[in-house]
């Protein structure tokens, strides 16, 4: 049993009572977080924060995911997805193919379309503002959670516009959100040695910070478990947490495991679940403004976002339907699961299911009351 007198004694007093008093958490002791041996003490940090947000409340949604192109120039060293124009398994939908797929779950009470993929350099934004207008056009009220600050940026550069415009003809195409890809890990030597053709940190922070400005909310992610250090990982929360402050427009962080299967990175071995437990843990004691904490079951399994769910974490994502880009990196994760599942998974791990829309609103509740839920 972990009490107040073995915190002490192992060195994370000083932090529990941070923690207990709402304080926020220094760069020296995000790293001892990361270095402490006991992974069970750190969660229990976690967990207090997280139940002093949200309760037991869990989230998940009803959503659906469509890759619209895996065609790329950024040639990333960590990502298996992509293709050149040249390779004979490069596609790009077109709107026809992605009405289909949104046809074809529509019987679904999906509240959220999840649209990402390749930086393709043929691809105008005229094609994704069309591409937008094209899902709405089957599903109107439907959220649309497209495109990440890398292509928001990538467009900026190929118009000559500035990322203010570029991000308002996307709203006004009908985008609702943002998703968190594209981060990486802020680090300028990451970024020399692991993905140079990507925007750097200070870019992609400069363009969500512009989408917060014009109104539009976004996630935040870090990818782990490739050649980061420790230090480069508490300055990447920190760094996200600065941003916070300023905007309050993030809603999300999801800490993404690195999967090197099929990669320019293959041997190196894959993060362990106690990885993926103290990368979530961490950033909920880190990130004192950020509402929310996902633990992605694509990425870590679903067993493992369960036990997450008592390491900081109050999502588990949703029901996905289908997942590209990280199962061409060998996930061996189902490409979704069924309502029925995550209820089932959130309740075993003895949290209270609510459905959400994209931006925490409940849609369903299972044995919640509004009471509990902390709303963003």
């Amino acid at each position: 049993m972990i009490t107040s007198e073995y915190l002490e004694r192992s060195g994370l007093g000083g932090i529990s009572l941070k923690v207990e008093e709402g304080q926020r958490l220094s760069r020296e002791e995000g790293i001892l977080l990361y270095e402490h041996p006991d992974l069970n003490a750190v969660g229990y940090l976690a967990n207090r924060v997280r139940e002093r947000l949200h309760g037991d409340v869990t989230y998940y949604n009803i959503n659906q995911h469509i890759n619209p192109t895996n065609v790329c120039d950024k040639f990333c060293k960590f990502c298996a997805f992509y293709r050149t124009a040249k390779d004979a398994d490069a596609y790009a939908l077109s709107f026809e193919q992605i009405q289909a797929r949104v046809r074809e779950k529509i019987h679904e009470p999906i509240t959220e379309i999840h649209m990402v993929g390749g930086v393709n350099p043929e691809l105008p934004l005229e094609y994704y503002l069309d591409m937008i207008r094209a899902v709405h056009e089957v599903r109107p009220d439907v959220h649309v959670k497209a495109l990440t600050m890398v292509e928001v940026a990538d467009f900026a550069q190929r118009t000559g516009r500035s990322v203010e415009a570029i991000i308002r003809d996307l709203k006004d195409a009908g985008i609702g959100s943002f998703p968190g890809g594209g981060a990486e890990v802020m680090s300028a030597r990451l970024h020399r040695l692991l993905f140079p053709k990507k925007i750097d940190f200070h870019g992609w922070l400069d363009c969500a910070r512009t989408a917060h400005r014009v109104g539009l909310k976004s996630n935040a992610t870090m990818l782990y478990g490739h050649v980061e250090t420790t230090e480069e990982k508490v300055d990447h929360l920190i760094l996200l947490r600065e941003a916070q402050d300023e905007t309050f427009g993030f809603m999300t962080f999801i800490p993404l495991a690195f999967h090197p299967e099929n990669t320019k990175l293959d041997y190196l071995k894959k993060a362990t679940a106690m990885e993926d437990l103290r990368n979530i843990a961490v950033a909920r004691l880190m990130l004192d403004n950020f509402p929310h904490i996902k633990a992605f079951w694509i990425m870590i399994t679903p067993r493992v976002a369960q036990i997450a769910l008592s390491y900081g974490a109050d999502d588990i994502d949703g029901t996905v339907t289908t997942e590209e880009i990280v199962h061409a990196a060998g996930a061996e994760t189902s490409q979704n699961l069924s309502r029925r599942d995550l209820v089932t998974l959130i309740r075993e791990a003895g949290r209270e299911p609510v459905e959400r829309d994209t931006l925490y609103r409940p849609v369903r509740m299972q044995a919640a009351t509004t009471a509990a839920i902390h709303l963003t």
